[in-house]
């Protein structure tokens, strides 16, 4: 049989895992092994210097009653001693098994048991690696679209899934497609590793900025937060860590071209990208734009909003969407409240008090 030391660096080299995780499961296929074909009774170690197995035994006295029910673990002091005179109860012997002497059984179980323990291995790294990697943007190839819609695209060495709940409304995927998505759930079930993928994550429009925007990457500008609601509009609260920079500015691009190129990926969907404020009440104001706030008054978790009638319509946007990604983005309840027109209050007034003073001339 090959050197297992060998065995241990081929796997470790072809599988691209970490050589002492290699060893740790090869010392535990080892001993399995040794178990299925002396029994499970005995009692095995293996020596991580050289990989030998050994068995380990336990010196008993001679009228112990574990030597008649645990033969498998102990040994009789009168017959340890015969192998070494200065040898006392408790102490351990140890013999080396030599799994190879034992025929093909022995080796193919060996082989069987290393298979297994290695595959766990890769699949405990390679969940751990995507585990570690939930909220980051990957793309693929697609390979499949089932019945369903749900996108299933080929990720390195692994296969993710992309639910029809987590695209774009309108968009469609066909077999050979480039899609990038964000990680947003990794699990195990009964088929093995299973990586949920999304597109409709503010995640996914913020990994997207950060290609985009050399700024962002370069740490010069920072996204402190953002709202989407997929395919319509996203709002993106900015915070620049340089004075020489415009969080906006930058982010937006000379004519649009940057914050372009991500509203395309993203199926046309508008983006707002504002300045964030720790002002709660300016935060929430710049939130609310294109809206003209008037005042912005704060009550522990919830921001009433005093705006003119005017602009009522455009805090609220189209279906409820302006109101509801300001609420999303400064994670405050905004209540808006309508403004009266004083000015057309103060003209009404003059007016009656104009009239009054002609009845009474």
């Amino acid at each position: 049989m090959e050197k297992i030391t060998d065995i241990i660096e081929s796997i470790a080299n072809e599988k691209n895992l970490n050589l002492e995780e290699v060893k740790t499961k090869v010392i535990t296929a080892l001993i399995n092994t040794a178990k299925k074909i002396y029994g499970q009774d005995y009692d095995f170690f293996v020596d991580p210097r050289d990989l030998k197995l050994y068995q380990k035994i336990i010196v008993a006295a001679d009228e112990d009653e574990n030597l008649k029910d645990n033969k498998e673990r102990f040994i009789s002091l009168s017959k340890a001693k015969k192998e070494d005179p200065s040898i006392e109860i408790g102490d351990e012997l140890s013999y080396e098994c030599n799994l190879e002497n034992l025929g093909r059984t022995a080796v193919n179980t060996l082989h069987k048991e290393l298979e297994y323990h290695v595959q766990k291995l890769l699949e405990e790294t390679i969940y751990k690696k995507y585990k570690d990697m939930i909220g980051q943007m990957v793309f693929g190839s697609v390979f499949r679209v089932d019945e369903e819609d749900n996108t299933f695209i080929e990720i390195d060495e692994i296969k993710a899934f992309l639910p029809r709940k987590n695209r774009i409304k309108g968009e469609i995927f066909k077999v050979g497609d480039v899609v990038k998505a964000v990680i947003r759930r990794v699990y195990m079930d009964k088929n093995g590793i299973r990586i949920e993928l999304s597109r409709t994550s503010p995640k996914f429009l913020e990994n997207l900025l950060e290609s985009e925007v050399p700024e962002i990457k370069d740490k010069l500008v920072s996204i402190y937060a953002s709202a989407r609601i997929p395919g319509e509009r996203a709002k993106v609260a900015l915070i620049s860590n340089s004075a020489n920079v415009d969080c906006v500015g930058a982010s937006v691009g000379s004519k649009g071209v940057r914050i372009n190129a991500v509203s395309k990926e993203l199926n046309g969907e508008n983006i707002d990208c504002i300045e964030y404020s720790n002002e709660a009440a300016i935060f929430i104001t710049r939130a609310l734009a294109p809206a003209i706030v008037n005042s912005v008054s704060i009550e522990g978790k919830k921001a009433i909003v005093s705006i003119s009638s005017e602009q009522k319509s455009k805090a609220i946007g189209k279906n409820g969407i302006n109101i509801r990604l300001a609420s999303m983005l400064s994670s405050y309840e905004i209540e808006l409240k309508e403004l009266t027109d004083t000015k057309k209050q103060d003209n009404e007034e003059a007016m009656k008090n104009l009239e009054n003073l002609f009845k009474n001339i």
